[in-house]
């Protein structure tokens, strides 16, 4: 078994607004802010090497480092995104189809010239080892399809975020389905102990950090594995020392279960049918919709048992269901709603959320301890409620006092950014599974390695 080491790395301790305390005081490393301004017509530039002027005049070449080349790419990209913040404005290649604009944005120019910073630069390597169904494969449809959308794309897609060899990646994914593990190791369901999935987990990091440098010159700093499954969690639990690095990107973002979001990742939860790759879109208008707020499903946590308690089919205006009634449609039935709410379920997240803003229902997020998806570039106060569990029996009241001008505000903004939740393979740019990427990316800015790593 592979000795893991612990690099002096660096992780910049603070939670941002998007990131933007941490990009606006990282030291950038030192460059040549020009690397190619003193060569001659004549020279050949190779990206791998760093050029230097001779007192004489002449150009000494030297081999860089992988790692070298990649802090020094990062460290540009920062240098960027503070433009873009102190300027208004972005600086692009190419013509950008989409200018992110508007309050649902924490800062819009940051995020536009990170994300055009990320097509630019970033590079993920998927590690190779490992046989289906536990590893290399994941489900693709029902609530916890987001896993598996997410490995197809980055294993049989055409990403341009793939990378050609490992040293050119900036980030390194563990392919395994928590999920898939959960389905062959625990069934029959003779034992719910987390060591198996722990054990599983732990073994194929020993493997990769025994065969290639690049977990132990990080400590996983720079690694992440990605799951929807209400367990996911628990792989940290038993060795927290080995974990405490990893970017965990996870539906089950729940600080009170030591999701840290300076490190982790929300990730969306999407319920998909199979044949499709989400809810459906409805754009029926504001003044078409006459529920004031809807909910249907089953009993799951105490949050639901809550909204039940006070609100289970006994309202016209709040319609809350745990089974719906045969003559009416859940997709459409959001559709005619002005608010859907969105109670946590057994874990804090809830598919409701991405299935509200597919209908242009404005979220009502009823769940404590949540971090929300991509909350670190997008403003959900500005584009949906929050209702803590103590004032469930006040939903009504809460909602109805909300003026009408408001609301077509906050509605007109949950269309806005309907974008962002949505999965097309392959990814379209600012979809669902490329925000996945640019939360990745982010994390990845947050870290610098040292420039000795190889």
């Amino acid at each position: 078994m592979a000795k893991l080491t612990l690099a002096q790395f660096i992780v910049f301790p603070a939670v941002f607004v998007f990131l933007i305390f941490v990009l606006l005081h990282l030291p950038p490393i030192n460059q040549n802010p020009n690397p190619i301004s003193h060569l001659s017509s004549s020279t050949p530039f190779n990206p791998s090497k760093t050029y230097h002027q001779t007192p004489d005049g002449r150009t000494r070449i030297t081999k860089t480092s992988p790692t070298t080349r990649i802090e020094k790419g990062l460290a540009r990209a920062r240098a960027a995104i503070r433009e873009a913040v102190r300027s208004k404005n972005y600086t692009s290649e190419k013509e950008e189809t989409f200018i992110p604009r508007g309050d649902v944005y924490r800062n819009p120019y940051a995020f536009h010239q990170s994300y055009i910073e990320m097509e630019k630069r970033f590079r993920i390597w998927t590690y190779r080892e490992g046989d289906v169904p536990l590893v290399h494969d994941g489900p693709v449809n029902n609530i916890y399809a987001i896993e598996g959308q997410f490995m197809a794309e980055m294993e049989r897609g055409k990403s341009r975020l793939k990378a050609r060899h490992p040293d050119e990646a900036h980030v390194f994914y563990l392919p395994m389905s928590i999920t898939r593990i959960v389905q062959y190791i625990y069934r029959p369901p003779v034992n719910y102990s987390g060591n198996y999935l722990e054990r599983l987990v732990t073994d194929y990091i020993h493997v990769i950090a025994n065969k290639y440098p690049y977990w132990n010159r990080s400590s996983g700093a720079d690694h992440f594995l990605l799951s929807c499954h209400d367990w996911a969690p628990d792989i940290s639990t038993v060795t927290p020392d080995l974990y405490k690095n990893l970017i965990r990107v996870l539906c089950n973002a729940n600080t009170s279960e030591r999701f840290q979001p300076i490190r982790d990742i929300s990730l969306p939860e999407v319920n998909i049918p199979h044949g499709q790759l989400g809810p459906p879109h409805l754009d029926r208008p504001p003044n078409q919709r006459h529920i004031l707020a809807f909910f249907a499903g089953r009993e799951t946590g105490y949050m639901r048992t809550l909204l039940f308690k006070s609100w289970k089919e006994n309202d016209d205006e709040v319609q809350v269901y745990e089974h719906l009634p045969q003559n009416k449609s859940y997709s459409q039935s959001m559709g005619n709603s002005r608010f859907c709410l969105c109670p946590s379920g057994w874990e804090v997240a809830s598919p409701r959320i991405v299935e509200a803003i597919a209908a242009g229902c404005v979220p009502v997020i009823i769940s404590d301890y949540y971090v929300l998806p991509f909350s670190e570039v997008l403003d959900w106060s500005k584009f949906s409620l929050y209702v803590p569990s103590y004032k469930i029996p006040e939903i009504k009241n809460i909602l109805k006092a909300v003026p009408y001008s408001r609301y077509l505000e906050i509605q007109k903004r949950v269309k806005q950014l309907q974008r962002h939740f949505v999965i097309n393979r392959q990814a379209k740019p600012y979809d669902l599974l490329n925000m996945i990427f640019h939360s990745i990316w982010l994390r990845r800015l947050n870290v610098r390695l040292p420039l000795n790593s190889s």
